[in-house]
């Protein structure tokens, strides 16, 4: 079945990436994007047919209040706000280290809220898709063991986003942390969690062809995205 998510900002699938043991991320594992708020009812109701088996919505309280999940409730959803609803510090303009440094039991309960998820897709948004759903899909990009440049060959296909924004967080998180299993082991995630994501996301050796380079956007199988806005780099917010 395809699913329409043209509703939704941001929206792609990030089935093909590679691995660096010559894998690739298994499509219609791991899909990110914005808020669903706006989805149509139709594109809605193939969500809930359509094999996802788990929505993971990172947004606080309040933007939960303003614009709901059509999800909200359902057995699929799973709210799991990732970071504080106020923030104590200013995002800096080039990095998601104090997002990290800050936000590590959150985050931690984000990786887990995927790494319990039953068979099939997961989704994963916050109400932009790019700063919080961009984190945590670097994180878990990384425990499959997908590199930091293809990691941030991804994120930059967010509209209005830099790879040098990532690749810094990377650096940040190998520095300080060691890595990201080992920011994730001290933020309460298992063993058990992080091989739990690696065979959720990491297709056999020799399966897939990397379908989700940066100019097929909006191509990817079982996906119907809108194009990506050309816009100028943004400031993390949180």
């Amino acid at each position: 079945m395809t699913l329409d998510w043209s509703g939704c900002r941001n929206a792609r699938d990030l089935g093909g990436l590679p691995t660096a043991d010559g894998r690739h991320i298994r499509e219609g594992a791991l899909v990110r994007s914005g808020s669903h708020d706006l989805l149509p009812e139709t594109a809605a109701a193939a969500v809930r047919g359509g094999g996802v088996a788990r929505i993971v919505d990172l947004r606080g309280r309040s933007e939960c209040e303003e614009r709901p999940s059509p999800f909200a409730g359902e057995p699929l959803y799973r709210h799991v706000p990732m970071v504080a609803e106020v923030l104590d510090y200013v995002p800096p303009p080039d990095t998601y280290a104090p997002m990290l440094d800050r936000h590590r039991h959150r985050i931690g309960a984000a990786f887990r809220a995927v790494a319990e998820a039953p068979s099939g897709a997961v989704v994963v948004h916050c109400q932009a898709g790019r700063d919080r759903t961009g984190v945590l899909v670097a994180l878990l990009l990384s425990v499959a063991r997908v590199a930091p440049g293809h990691v941030a060959e991804d994120y930059a296909r967010t509209d209005g986003c830099d790879a040098r924004t990532m690749l810094s967080t990377l650096a940040h998180l190998e520095e300080r942390y060691a890595g990201a299993a080992a920011y994730l082991a001290g933020s309460g995630v298992d063993q058990g969690e992080l091989e739990a994501v690696r065979r959720r996301l990491v297709g056999r050796a020799g399966d897939g062809r990397r379908r989700n380079a940066p100019d097929r956007l909006g191509t990817c199988p079982n996906l119907r995205c809108p194009p990506v806005p050309k816009t100028p780099p943004s400031t993390p917010t949180s």
